[in-house]
């Protein structure tokens, strides 16, 4: 089986423009989130797919091999598809471009879910372990049924407590997702589902096509930046857990 990781790295961003070009203690954001994919060893190639020359240059400038997307895409999914076409590989795992860190425990262990051959697609989950979090409706919730196959996605909080005494675990979705690719590139051609344009989740257009996605829990918890203020934790974050890397 042969597995590739594919990092879909669009240079503009609304909230945060050109931050994957931000300074990292030393190397820009999109080239800690290459090196530390390929240092899990878990992958047999890692491509970064992006539209900028300016993002292709510092991976190449790490050895790194870029695709050059040719179109403009809505999506990360959208943009590693146009990549994946052209190449040959089982299974296609989506790494967020923001997301500097990246765990090998939980990366291999949402590639063996590949194993059973019934699964076409896959994704990461934590508990939630901050109770703020769970009515934050950009903390994306997921409901997973006694085989952790997803049963929803939502920014809402699910499950309802309807009586307090009720005890229950809430999930947070990672947005990291692995394919086979033949549901890959079908995915990205169907249009969009009407729950997906009500939550603004595109995994919702999987579920609403009767894919199921089986959710592989971990207890890492990703660091993804999206403002200026998530660079300042993922720097304390560097500080932390890889000041030998400086």
């Amino acid at each position: 089986m042969k597995v590739v990781a594919l990092i879909p790295a669009r240079f503009g961003a609304t909230r945060f423009p050109a931050k994957l070009m931000a300074d990292l203690y030393g190397k820009p954001l999109i080239a800690r989130t290459y090196l530390s994919t390929v240092a899990t060893g878990v992958f047999d190639e890692v491509v970064v797919v992006t539209d900028h020359e300016d993002i292709a240059r510092v991976i190449r400038a790490e050895g790194g091999k870029v695709f050059m997307s040719q179109r403009e895409h809505e999506s990360g999914s959208d943009r590693i598809a146009e990549a994946a076409a052209e190449m040959e590989a089982d299974v296609v795992v989506n790494v967020q471009g923001d997301e500097p860190f990246q765990d090998q425990l939980s990366l291999k262990q949402l590639v063996d879910a590949f194993r059973n051959e019934d699964v076409q697609v896959a994704s990461l989950m934590t508990t939630l372990l901050d109770g703020s979090q769970v009515q934050n409706p950009n903390t994306v919730k997921v409901v997973v049924d006694k085989e952790n196959f997803s049963l929803y996605f939502s920014r809402s909080p699910i499950p309802f407590i309807r009586e307090s005494p009720a005890k229950v675990n809430f999930y947070r979705h990672i947005g990291i997702y692995a394919y086979r690719k033949n549901l890959l590139m079908a995915f990205t051609q169907w249009d969009k589902s009407g729950l997906e344009r009500t939550e603004m989740l595109e995994q919702l257009r999987l579920l609403e096509n009767g894919v199921r996605i089986k959710m592989v829990h971990t207890d890492h918890q990703a660091v993804a930046i999206d403002t200026p203020e998530d660079l300042d934790k993922a720097k304390s974050y560097f500080l932390a857990h890889f000041r030998h890397l400086l």
